[in-house]
């Protein structure tokens, strides 16, 4: 088990590192821009989580279909992209629509009113949300590595 939790934290923990960051500046930013309007900053800071989240996370899986591909002597091509965007899907998918679309945006609504802290709150909700989110995730990474993450086959 603990080669799995330091596979798992290898994989997520550099992607949420960059993802807290991108929350905060997210929510920052509509907060300056959008003063009141909680609903856009809990959407901003979900959104800009995201694209720091999934960006490093394809880039990463780009390297090492890259990688795999090259040690047989092929090159990377389109198709390897669309598998890499494919198994991201396959392992995001359900948790990421109840996440971005209902969980986080509503904690990060209101756990800021709750705590009187916009950033505490944030940051609160942020951590909560990523519960629910890695159950499913994890599970579903598992199940496509043998499937989707190989590109020997290619």
């Amino acid at each position: 088990m603990t080669a799995k939790l330091r596979e798992w934290l290898r994989r997520y923990l550099p992607a949420e590192v960059l993802s807290v960051v991108a929350t905060l500046v997210g929510a920052g930013l509509a907060w300056r821009l959008a003063p009141g309007q909680e609903w856009w900053a809990a959407l901003a800071a979900t959104w800009a989580g995201n694209v720091a989240y999934f960006g490093w996370l394809l880039g990463q899986d780009m390297r090492l279909a890259r990688r795999q591909l090259q040690a047989r002597g092929r090159g990377y091509t389109l198709r390897s992209f669309g598998r890499n965007v494919r198994a991201l899907v396959v392992e995001f998918g359900l948790a990421e629509l109840l996440d971005s679309l209902l969980i986080r945006p509503a904690l990060m609504v209101w756990l800021p009113r709750w705590l009187g802290h916009r950033a505490g709150g944030i940051l609160l909700a942020k951590f909560l949300a990523d519960v629910t989110f890695y159950l499913p995730a994890i599970i579903s990474y598992e199940l496509s590595k043998k499937r989707l993450r190989r590109f020997d086959d290619e």
